[in-house]
C-alpha cells in the first residue's frame, strides 16, 4: 500500500483478490484477452478442474462445453479476498432468477458455504430475484459446515415494486421485491445499512450514498417506485451502493452493479473514500444502454479516461454494446476486459506478481 492511501476506518489492504461473474447478460468464453489484462476466460478455469475424459496422441482430452454458464438479464459476483493466511467470501447481487444462480454455482465450482456476506446494490429484480431461495441454499451450507447465517447488508429505504415509464406511455414494471421477513425466513441475519460500513472483518467496503456531481449522469430516465397503493418518479434510485475493495500496491477495485448514480459519480465516490489510491479494476454495469443512456456515453467515457484514470475497464450486464465499443476503444489493449458470465478476474499486489 502507497502512503499516500487513506482507507476508511476499519477497511484492511489485501494481499489477493478474485473476482468470479456468477451472473451476467452475457456469455464470451472465446475471445482473446489482452496482455496484461487480469481476466481468465470460462473456459480456461473450468478445464484447470475438469478430469481428463480421454487422450489422444498424448494429449489429455478434457469435456468441457456441456459445463459453461448461461448468460440472463442480471448481475451477481463473487468476490474473495486474502490478506496473510486469512480468506473472506462475499456475494455481491443474486441476479433475477434463483434457478440460474444455483446452476451456474454449481458449474463454477462454488462453495456455498464460504459466502458469509451478501450485498445488494439496490432494489431491482436483476439484483434481488434471486432472493431468498439462494439464501436459502446458502444458509444451509453453511448450517451443514457448522458456520453462522449468511449475513445479508440491504439498504433500509425498500420499495415494493419499480417500473420504467417508456415514452410510448406503457409502464413496464419490475416484479415485487422480496421481504425482509422472507429473506430472515430463509436463514440470514438481515442488516440494513444506509451508510458507508466495512464488511467481512474489513476486508470489503460497503457504500452508502453516491454523491452526484456531474452534470450528465442524472439517473434512470422514466424509473418509477412504487409503495403500496403509491407511485412516484424516482429516477435518481438513492439506495444504490457500491462495494470497493483495496489490494496493495495495485489500489480500489471498485463493484458498481448498474450505475444508476452514474460510472462517474461511483468511481468519484471511491476515489473519495480511499483518499490517495489509484482505481484498479471497475466491474459491472455501467448503464449506458437505451436512447434516453446513450447520448451519455461520450462524456462516461471522456471522465473514465480522464478523471477517474482505472487500471482496467471491465463493463458488463446494462452497460449495452455501443458503450462498450467505445470504452474498448478507448481501453484497448490491455485495460479492457469486459464482465461476462464465468469470468474470473485475480488481482495480486505487485510483490507478488
Amino acid at each position: 500500500m502507497s502512503a499516500l492511501d487513506l482507507l476508511p476506518s476499519g477497511v484492511l489492504s489485501l494481499d489477493e483478490l478474485d473476482i468470479l461473474v456468477v451472473v451476467d447478460n452475457e456469455t464470451d468464453t472465446l475471445s482473446s484477452v489482452d496482455v496484461g489484462a487480469p481476466q481468465v476466460p470460462e473456459v480456461v478455469h473450468l478445464c484447470a478442474r475438469t478430469p481428463t475424459s480421454r487422450t489422444y496422441q498424448g494429449h489429455e482430452c478434457k469435456t468441457v462445453f456441456d459445463q459453461l454458464c448461461c448468460a440472463c438479464h442480471g448481475l451477481s459476483v463473487l468476490i474473495t479476498g486474502r490478506k496473510g493466511s486469512e480468506q473472506h467470501s462475499m456475494l455481491f447481487d443474486v441476479g433475477p432468477y434463483p434457478g440460474l444462480w444455483l446452476d451456474n454455482a454449481r458449474r463454477l465450482g462454488v462453495d456455498l458455504a464460504a459466502i458469509e456476506h451478501v450485498f445488494l446494490s439496490h432494489w431491482h429484480f436483476d439484483h434481488s430475484g434471486g432472493f431468498p431461495e439462494v439464501i436459502a441454499a446458502v444458509s444451509a451450507a453453511r448450517a451443514a459446515a457448522g458456520l453462522a447465517r449468511p449475513r445479508v447488508d440491504l439498504h433500509p429505504n425498500r420499495p415494493d415494486q419499480r417500473g420504467i415509464l417508456l415514452p410510448s406511455g406503457l409502464m413496464i414494471m419490475l416484479p415485487p421485491e422480496p421481504t425482509l421477513d422472507a429473506l430472515a425466513k430463509a436463514g440470514a441475519e438481515v442488516a440494513t445499512n444506509a451508510y458507508p460500513h466495512p464488511m467481512c472483518a474489513g476486508f470489503f467496503f460497503g457504500s452508502g450514498v453516491i454523491d452526484r456531481v456531474t452534470d450528465y449522469e442524472t439517473g434512470l430516465v422514466g424509473h418509477h417506485t412504487f409503495r403500496g397503493g403509491q407511485g412516484e418518479p424516482d429516477p435518481l434510485i438513492m439506495d444504490e451502493r457500491f462495494v470497493a475493495v483495496h489490494v496493495r500496491d495495485r489500489g480500489v477495485t471498485v463493484f458498481s452493479a448498474c450505475s444508476h448514480a452514474g460510472i462517474v459519480n461511483t468511481c468519484l465516490s471511491a476515489k473519495k473514500h480511499f483518499s490517495g489510491s489509484k482505481i484498479d479494476v471497475v466491474l459491472g454495469g455501467y448503464h449506458l444502454a437505451g436512447k434516453a443512456m446513450e447520448s451519455r456515453i461520450e462524456a462516461t467515457v471522456h471522465d473514465l479516461k480522464t478523471r477517474v484514470e482505472p487500471q482496467v475497464v471491465a463493463p458488463g450486464h446494462c452497460t449495452g454494446w455501443r458503450a462498450k465499443a467505445s470504452l474498448a476503444n478507448a481501453f484497448s489493449p490491455g485495460r479492457y476486459a469486459p464482465s461476462v458470465v464465468g469470468a474470473l478476474y485475480r488481482l495480486r499486489c505487485n510483490a507478488d506478481q
